[in-house]
């Protein structure tokens, strides 16, 4: 509130005040999010355990926000963000035999080893993988689109290569996408399409609609049969280039960048750090090592290549 003081004609002072221009408030957890610190989950984590402050007072759950607000998280002073400018995705294929923490006391390696380091932020996950599960992993800066990838609401389409040991015929397939009731609600695939592999070891694609944990190894094991080996290979209309071999990252275009915000239904950045003409070369300076195969890591035989057809029911 700016306070003014004007002399009225009997030449007394008369205290006006001029209401300052109301500033949006946003919820806390959003707003942290947006500044890269992490996704809108780990924000409500972080609220509750008592890390963070708004104007030098214990934030709580429900909290709303102005830009004029002081906010710290775990006693540093964040730098809130009306917007992301320089929102970044990163595509990871992930090997087996790593977490999706970013710290293990039993000293396993994470994915955040392989990373490339960002400064005053961090990468944040969309979405985990299973210690033995390999595959597509999305990493961004933007703490807002990975909730809105991640969030059930979005309807965003996983896909996964999976080697099944047991004998799987059209009426279990059938059974799997029609619904099957688990410990935590029902769960379906939206689409089974058979790979390769003879007898008891097959390849099957499968397609889920949400993230729970373990979701597709419980579907199959529902049924009476073993996952032996798990990739999962798209996440939305992201696939993993061939060219990014086990272990190894690309950093997304713009292009690829609006697509995956539409796909969740965020609004693009008009202009971000991928449009700059030194990102481009820098990327396909990286491409050119991939291709190469620099930075390979031995892996095992490669898994069969998709069918051609829809991925969707």
């Amino acid at each position: 509130m700016v306070k003014k003081v004007k002399q009225t004609q009997d030449h007394k002072e008369e205290d006006t005040t001029v209401p300052a221009m109301d500033q949006p408030d946003e919820k806390l957890q959003k707003v942290l999010a947006r500044a890269g610190i992490g996704s809108r989950r780990e924000m409500e984590r972080s609220i509750s355990a008592g890390v963070v402050t708004v104007n030098g007072r214990p934030a709580t759950l429900g909290d709303r926000v102005t830009p004029e607000d002081v906010i710290t998280h775990q006693g540093k002073t964040v730098k809130t963000k009306n917007e992301v400018s320089r929102r970044r995705v990163i595509l990871y294929n992930k090997p087996e035999g790593e977490i999706c923490s970013r710290n293990d006391p039993q000293g396993r390696r994470t994915v955040y080893n392989a990373l490339p380091r960002l400064s005053g932020e961090r990468w944040i996950s969309v979405g985990r993988l299973d210690f033995n599960t390999s595959g597509l992993l999305l990493f961004t800066n933007d703490g807002e689109l990975a909730n809105r990838l991640m969030h059930p609401s979005s309807v965003i389409d996983r896909e996964y290569l999976v080697r099944i040991q047991g004998e799987v015929d059209e009426a279990m397939k059938r059974r799997l996408v029609e619904g099957v009731l688990l410990d935590d609600g029902t769960a379906r695939f939206t689409d089974v399409v058979d790979g390769a592999g003879e007898s008891r070891n097959r390849w099957f694609y499968c397609v889920v609609m949400e993230g729970r944990n373990r979701e597709v190894r419980r579907l199959w094991e529902s049924q009476g049969v073993r996952v032996s080996r798990l990739k999962r290979v798209r996440y939305g209309n992201i696939f993993i280039p061939s060219h990014v071999r086990v272990g190894q990252w690309l950093e997304l275009n713009n292009k690829e960048i609006t697509d995956l915000c539409m796909t969740a239904g965020i609004e693009p950045v008009k202009r971000s750090k991928t449009d700059d003409p030194d990102f481009k070369r820098q990327r396909e300076r990286q491409e050119k090592r991939l291709r190469a195969g620099r930075g390979k890591r031995p892996g095992r035989a490669k898994p069969p290549a998709r069918p051609k057809g829809p991925t969707k029911p």
